[in-house]
């Protein structure tokens, strides 16, 4: 079946104030949604980064999609790369081809009426599992009503937003978004979590704000509490020096983000869990290639997200049934944004995990008065980038993101 046309829109959706170690997520978050037509009428949804690059990337590529199989992304894979030419990095290449790769496998699903897991390769298991992910943050945006999720700004604010989290989705592990206080503050968070929800599994990920020094000393303070250390510090040397003397596995979305990354990781010991993610690592089929690479070399898998909706929590999910060894629960930031999701029937969590969903292709609808209104959003918003750190500094004008923070 032949590609036609590849429609691409931008959007803009609702995100509360969540701050990171490089400042604190705007009223709006972007995403891009694409519906790959084929020329018996079916149309796959992809869902990937609505930075302003990233669409211009998509348009490039466009028309010399039209005319080829939707089955053969193998040579798909080889037009992104050769229409983007040596001016894009590859790991670029690979986010626009994740957003394409995903649109075809849903458009291939609704063709022989089997869900997207099945073209991985079947699911070895029904459910997936994933973490509630906390956040520290403002009650609501400057010059707005506080949210219903309310300020986060002390353990006790966390462990209020914690217990709504699994009072409402059931999560049976939790992260915290760090590298926004200093340390012992977070580590007082940590043990106010582990003290309110005991034998949850916890996890600490500050985006490589604190020091190799810091990273050491929090490692410490935390020994037998943490399920596992999430990128404390930049650099794969650096992550090395403190997974030699924590107690708790390390795990990354930062130092190995491409298979060029992996052999110096495993080299100097860096990390034992690798954090997948399809729009980085090139789509599906890539991400299951790197489950097995983990295997074989030993190393834990888990699954990375960042803001987004209905149509990439989907591909998450197929992917991550299609994965034998991806054992801990993945991150998703969906309780945060799904109240603006453009499928229509958004995805609810049991005992924090989700079933499979049983297809064809991915298994979601696109609500199509929904994606004109968030495209509409989008363009009024005159929004093209993401920019936490210059949201910021319009409340603390001195705000300096400059890593390592501590």
């Amino acid at each position: 079946m032949k590609i036609t046309d590849l429609a691409i829109t931008p959007i803009a959706f609702a995100d509360p104030p969540l701050l990171n170690a490089t400042g604190v997520h705007e009223p709006l978050a972007l995403r891009t949604v694409v519906q790959l037509h084929v020329a018996d009428g079916v149309v796959g949804l992809g869902e990937g980064s609505g930075e302003l690059v990233v669409l211009e990337r998509l348009a490039r590529v466009r028309p010399a999609l039209v005319g080829q199989s939707v089955f053969d992304t193998s040579a798909i894979e080889a037009i992104v790369f050769a229409e983007l030419g040596n001016d894009v990095p590859p790991i670029q290449k690979r986010s626009v081809f994740s957003i394409i790769e995903v649109a075809c496998l849903d458009a291939q699903g609704k063709l022989l009426g089997l869900p997207v897991v099945d073209l991985l390769g079947g699911a070895v298991r029904q459910t997936v599992t994933y973490s509630g992910y906390l956040f520290y943050k403002w009650a609501g945006h400057p010059g707005q009503a506080a949210d219903e999720w309310g300020e986060a700004l002390d353990p006790a604010g966390l462990v209020a937003q914690a217990a709504r989290m699994i009072d409402l989705h059931g999560f049976g592990s939790l992260k915290l978004k760090g590298g926004v206080f200093p340390p012992d503050q977070e580590i007082a968070a940590v043990r106010a979590l582990a003290e309110a929800f005991p034998g949850i599994p916890l996890r600490i990920d500050p985006n490589g704000a604190w020091s190799v020094a810091t990273s050491q000393y929090v490692a410490a303070e935390l020994a037998g509490v943490l399920e596992y250390l999430e990128d404390p510090t930049l650099t794969t040397p650096a992550m090395a020096q403190v997974a030699a003397a924590a107690s708790m596995p390390l795990a990354t979305n930062m130092c190995v983000v491409s298979p060029e990354t992996v052999p110096e990781a495993i080299r100097l010991g860096a990390v034992q869990i690798v954090l997948s993610d399809h729009h980085y690592w090139g789509g599906l089929r890539h991400t299951r290639e790197l489950g097995a690479l983990c295997a074989t070399f030993g190393l834990g898998l888990s699954m990375h997200s960042n803001s987004h909706l209905g149509i990439s929590l989907a591909a998450m999910t197929h992917v991550a049934a299609a994965t034998p060894n991806l054992a801990y629960a993945c991150d998703t930031h969906y309780p945060w944004n799904s109240g603006d999701d453009v499928i229509t029937v958004p995805f609810e969590f049991a005992d924090g995990a989700l079933r499979v969903p049983a297809g064809p292709g991915l298994g979601v609808e696109l609500d199509e008065a929904k994606l004109f209104r968030l495209h509409r959003q989008y363009v009024a918003s005159g929004r093209t980038t993401r920019a936490d750190t210059a949201y910021l500094r319009q409340v603390d004008p001195a705000y300096d993101p400059s890593l390592p923070r501590f």
